[in-house]
């Protein structure tokens, strides 16, 4: 890999996301050279990726090069590579770009899909984890309403215009928001000779209520906004399969003919191969972590963000997989690296909750903040503020802001670009 030597510990940090930006960030001017993979060269704010996906934001905004990231850093390095196995006998990670041994392994992967092992909907639905995903979701939304412009099948018209979201998390109930809000400002605009009224979004969810993690307040708000939208929801429903273009559930009388069919319904760790057996919960696919980050059954073996569980008082099921946890074990492991090489005693993890909140369009958002929850017009500005702060990088805060202030103000979604055509990328796939 061409890692210069050196007498600083190597600290090898696996992933560019949450976790790992803010772990590098804080390993900055410390006594350690750092060693950052990733299979990308970029970070990606994953929270607005919705808004790539539905012409909001183009890529390039929430997406910034990890090189930039690490530059203030003479002793850090990164190396563009895909992980394949852990060799914690010799301290060696293996890639498909050669190996690199460590002192200090952190494994800051995050979280994949999660498809609870439904093949045909592994194989056939969309789903949005990157930036690539994301931008293939766009092309197949405008895609097919160019299709639906001039089909003269009124069924296959019919499966065009049809959207189905699985999953009422937050992602779920921003992107069926953010599909209705398109609906609403840009088809009569752009495709005058598409009935908005034509267009359905349906939104499933298999527990009682939309947003389960959030309060029963902020769901009931979520839904009232999402059915003012005109998105249809259907709690206590599973999906059961996606077949021929046809999503069925568990209610018989309950399938939609669908052209487009996103799964956001779960995720789960993105383990990597090696590590002992017990270190790893198999079926959360999560490295079992102490409230050090280490990683069970090891010293300098460290886990953070989505892919630790850390289980402790308030957390029984570990933190929820959100950036917060990620970026405060982050921060938390650089002080502790530190200690660990002054021979110092480790300081256990201590997770500040500061709050969930979801978009659901124009002027509405639900927030909670410990026993303050509120939803609508303020709760949207907060939702606003609390994501451009967490941009990274001025410049993209700046494009975001504009980007977003423009859309308000004329009601339109600027980067409706088909530059990567899905619907032929899938023909032309020797899948």
């Amino acid at each position: 890999m061409n890692i210069p030597v050196t007498d600083l510990p190597r600290v090898v940090i696996i992933g560019g996301g949450f976790g790992g930006v803010s772990l590098a960030r804080h390993l900055e001017k410390k006594p350690f050279q750092v060693v950052m993979l990733d299979k990308r060269n970029y970070h990606t704010f994953q929270p607005l990726l919705y808004q790539v996906s539905t012409s909001g934001l183009e890529p390039d905004s929430i997406a910034y090069p990890i090189r930039k990231i690490l530059k203030k850093n003479k002793d850090a390095y990164f190396r563009m590579a895909e992980v394949s196995h852990i060799d914690d006998k010799q301290q060696i990670v293996e890639t498909n770009i050669g190996e690199v041994t460590y002192d200090y392994l952190v494994i800051a992967t995050g979280s994949k899909t999660n498809f609870f092992g439904n093949k045909s909907v592994e194989e056939n639905a969309i789903w949005m984890k990157t930036v690539p995903q994301a931008l293939n979701l766009r092309s197949l939304i405008l895609e097919n309403f160019e299709e639906a412009t001039f089909t003269k099948d009124p069924e296959r018209r019919k499966a065009l215009l049809n959207f189905v979201v699985a999953g009422a998390g937050p992602t779920g109930v921003e992107l069926s928001g953010a599909i209705a809000e398109l609906r609403k400002h840009v088809i009569p605009k752009d495709y005058q000779d598409i009935n908005p009224e034509d267009i359905h979004i349906h939104l499933i969810e298999g527990m009682d209520r939309v947003l389960p993690p959030m309060s029963e307040k902020s769901s009931a708000n979520a839904q009232k906004y999402l059915e003012d939208l005109g998105v249809e929801i259907h709690l206590n429903t599973f999906v059961k399969s996606y077949d021929d273009k046809i999503v069925k559930t568990n209610n018989e009388e309950l399938s939609f003919h669908a052209e487009t069919f996103i799964w956001s319904a779960g995720v789960t760790g993105a383990a990597i191969e090696g590590l002992k057996g017990e270190a790893l919960m198999e079926k959360a696919n999560r490295y079992n972590v102490n409230a050090f980050n280490q990683v069970e059954g090891y010293e300098n073996i460290f886990a953070i963000g989505d892919i630790a569980l850390m289980i402790s008082e308030g957390f029984p099921k570990g933190h929820p997989m959100v950036a917060q946890p990620a970026i405060q074990q982050g921060e938390h492991l650089a002080k502790n690296l530190l200690r660990t090489l002054n021979k110092q005693k480790l300081l256990p993890f201590d997770y500040f909750d500061k709050g969930t909140m979801a978009t659901v369009g124009r002027n509405k958002a639900v927030v909670d903040l410990d026993k303050i929850k509120f939803g609508g017009a303020f709760a949207w500005l907060v939702w606003m503020f609390v994501h451009l702060w967490f941009l990274v990088g001025f410049r993209n805060r700046i494009v975001t802001f504009f980007n977003w202030t423009y859309s308000y103000i004329n009601y339109d979604r600027a980067a409706r670009l088909i530059v990567r055509p899905f619907k032929a990328a899938k023909l032309k796939s020797p899948d």
